[in-house]
């Protein structure tokens, strides 16, 4: 049997299994939101008293305080506060950490694609049910993020709108070649993003438009979670590098890079990838080189306190922990410089390096080190709606864009860590969680056992 159809019947029988619990009640055809209060991202402002309506899958309109629009049926939400759907530019859907047999080699030898195609659909719904209605998954082998993103478009199966990259674009010995670090003996066989050379690369990046890329990915630099000794130094020349965004961009696709290193970083910058990823060890030079090209700078500043107290546990090699102690400090502290200097950022978590639906708690870390709660909060909509190129579909509440609605109690203002804990979530008309608030009596009486 061909892989392909190994892989399609997996996640055919993943779909099958989530179909009782993945039912969506068919979106109303006018439907109004209220709740106490609304953050308008663009504007920064409070409304209060909000109310929202929706028609099919987009928004009419939003408005402040007056009575239930004519015509439509009322979600009653009380005292919560209504965002748009939170965006992640950084996910690989197909790994989580709880996936793993706690042996990184026994992983690596035993757990193939069927494997991540059959966990797929549960990661994404966690993402969705933890606020996050589109994200950009960065990475997948075998084309499994296509699948996935298909079955969720057809409306098979829950899960937030995917950008997928398909198999990340790498050089030989480098942080997308998994054969690193093994026996020369040791084949691993399938679909690899593994190109060199400038005829080389060009042709992997139309290979992962065929298989229906949404955006292109490639490892700029050495990794963390890979075997090569560097964490940061270049991958690729100048040349292939400028191949890479050269060939995206002429087919419409924009690039993302993963980079560490300072130089691997500028080279990059310099090529014209529309966003860095990591971005640990950029110096003001980058820093510079980012503002004047407008590219949007990606860290993930939460998932080095996952890596450093669990992945011991999980079995990973040492050596590659300790590339996380050289850049997870100095991430932080280049985050803080990137957001003084005003820099372009989006929300991005690398989700799949911890669990899936834990994605919110990056807002708090990105406070932490130096944004305020609205910069944060803009980072993962309006910031990230920009980066993919999605401003006018996503990431605001406004009239014509999808009706994307999450809610959390309280402020997120005062308390950005209300984020981790949304409690309702709508996403293109669809109420996928949560829903209208208890009247008071009610909640009394339940409380009373009654």
């Amino acid at each position: 049997m061909r892989l392909s159809l190994v892989l399609a019947t997996a996640l055919t029988a993943a779909i099958a299994s989530t179909t009782a619990t993945a039912q969506q009640a068919p979106a109303l055809a006018r439907t109004a939101l209220h709740a106490a209060r609304l953050l308008d991202v663009d504007s920064g402002r409070m409304l209060r008293d909000a109310w929202v309506v929706v028609d099919g899958d987009r928004i009419a309109s939003v408005s402040e305080g007056g009575a239930a629009p004519a015509g439509a049926k009322v979600v009653e939400l009380g005292d919560v506060t209504l965002l748009p759907g939170l965006i992640d530019v950084h996910v690989h859907l197909t790994s989580d950490p709880t996936v793993s047999t706690g042996n990184y080699y026994q992983d690596a030898l035993t757990l193939g694609p069927m494997d991540f195609a059959v966990v797929a659909p549960t990661l994404a719904r966690r993402t969705l049910d933890a606020g996050f209605t589109t994200v950009r998954n960065v990475g997948a082998g075998d084309y499994i993020d296509v699948a996935l993103r298909n079955a969720i478009d057809r409306g098979q199966i829950p899960g937030p709108r995917i950008l997928a990259a398909t198999v990340p674009i790498g050089s030989t010995g480098g942080h997308a070649d998994d054969s690193t670090g093994f026996s020369s003996n040791v084949r691993f066989e399938g679909i690899t993003g593994v190109a060199n050379g400038i005829d080389g690369v060009r042709e992997r990046v139309r290979e992962n438009v065929k298989r229906g890329a949404d955006v292109i990915k490639f490892m700029a630099s050495a990794g963390v979670l890979s075997n090569e000794a560097s964490v940061g130094a270049p991958q690729y020349t100048q040349a292939e590098m400028d191949a890479i965004v050269d060939e995206a961009h002429r087919w419409g696709k924009k690039v993302a890079a993963h980079a560490h290193g300072a130089e691997a970083i500028k080279m990059a910058i310099r090529a014209g990838v529309d966003s860095v990823e990591h971005c640990s060890m950029i110096d003001a030079e980058g820093l510079k080189l980012a503002k004047q090209k407008g590219t949007f700078l990606d860290f993930d500043i939460y998932n080095d306190d996952y890596i450093l107290t669990e992945y011991a546990k999980l079995g990973v090699p040492q050596a590659q922990i300790e590339k996380e102690k050289l850049v997870g400090r100095v991430q932080r502290e280049n985050f803080r410089k990137a957001v003084q200097a005003g820099e372009k950022m989006a929300y991005a978590t690398d989700a799949g390096v911890y669990p899936h639906g834990w994605n919110g708690k990056q807002f708090a870390k990105e406070v932490e080190w130096g944004m305020t709660p609205l910069q944060a909060i803009r980072s993962a909509t309006t910031s990230a709606a920009e980066l993919l190129g999605w401003s006018d579909k996503v990431g605001s509440l406004s009239p014509g864009h999808y009706a994307d609605v999450v809610a959390v109690h309280g402020d997120p203002l005062a308390d950005v860590g209300t984020l981790e804990h949304v409690a309702f979530v709508m996403k293109g008309g669809q109420v996928l969680r949560g829903g209208p608030a208890q009247p008071k009596a009610t909640r009394a009486a339940a409380q009373r056992g009654a």
